[in-house]
């Protein structure tokens, strides 16, 4: 099945957004739903420590999500060349804790585009759809307070065996946030849930491992199809930025932070 792709999100001042923003970013202004992100303190000091022995190049594009993101550390570089790509997923995340962390692992290497992929974790812990879209919607806010001309990305919430009866509030999280991808150029909303379902719309299951949950290879290509043409048309003009960025580093040693195998 060919991937739905709907661009945009619609800059809105709303109230609660500026409480998120005003540094009440832990899930306090979000109904309180959501686990302290600092669960995640030695993964995130884990990529510093990678930073510190060896620079991201700075105007790449980040790629930042929960374990699905995470499992695709081992070939996303490859899937989506030539694009310089800085992958930053840490399992078991949610969209609030990458709003937490990403003055972290993702304002400091100036990226010129962000791919977010969360929400996954956020229905299982029974945070309402409302809440995951206004939480995105603070992740933008965040970011474009410091990058205004960055691309953010935001691939749809993944349909699973595992989770198929939480399906139904995944799909209401993904309209809320496609709703939202309406008017603003620098948003895209890329549908990756469509080429994972049968014609009956039931979850392929060549597409996860036995836990039902995490994706084998084979789900990453359905993940590569479909957002990698929407980067490439986009993206590719301004790769020649991020590789000159990343030629003045390559003299420093090399590390390479692994992926969590959390949910």
């Amino acid at each position: 099945m060919g991937a739905r792709i709907v661009k945009t999100c619609v800059m809105v001042a709303w109230v609660p957004m500026a409480m998120l923003c005003s540094g009440q970013d832990t899930g306090a202004a979000a109904g309180k739903e959501y686990a302290s992100p600092m669960r995640f303190a030695d993964a995130i000091r884990s990529f510093e420590e990678a930073d510190e022995r060896q620079a991201p190049p700075r105007g790449a594009i980040v790629c930042v999500g929960s374990s699905s993101m995470g499992g695709w550390h081992p070939t996303i570089q490859r899937d989506l060349a030539p694009l310089t790509i800085v992958a930053r997923g840490f399992g078991g995340s949610t969209m609030n804790d990458a709003l937490h962390y990403a003055d972290r692992i993702v304002l400091p290497y100036k990226p010129r585009a962000v791919v977010v992929y969360e929400g996954d974790n956020d229905v299982a812990q029974r945070v309402s759809p409302q809440t995951i879209a206004d939480t995105f919607q603070a992740f933008v806010e965040k970011v474009h307070k410091e990058l205004p001309e960055c691309r953010i990305y935001f691939l749809s919430i993944k349909p699973s065996i595992m989770r198929w009866n939480m399906w139904p509030k995944m799909k209401e999280a993904n309209d809320l946030i496609a709703a939202r991808c309406a008017d603003d150029k620098r948003l895209t909303f890329v549908d990756v849930a469509s080429g994972m379902l049968n014609e009956d719309g039931t979850p392929r299951h060549e597409l996860f491992k036995e836990d039902g949950l995490h994706m084998t290879g084979a789900g990453y290509v359905v993940w590569r199809d479909a957002l990698r043409p929407v980067l490439m048309q986009t993206e590719m003009q301004y790769e020649k930025g991020a590789q000159e960025t990343d030629d003045a580093t390559k003299d420093e040693p090399s590390s390479k932070p692994e992926a969590g195998d959390r949910k």
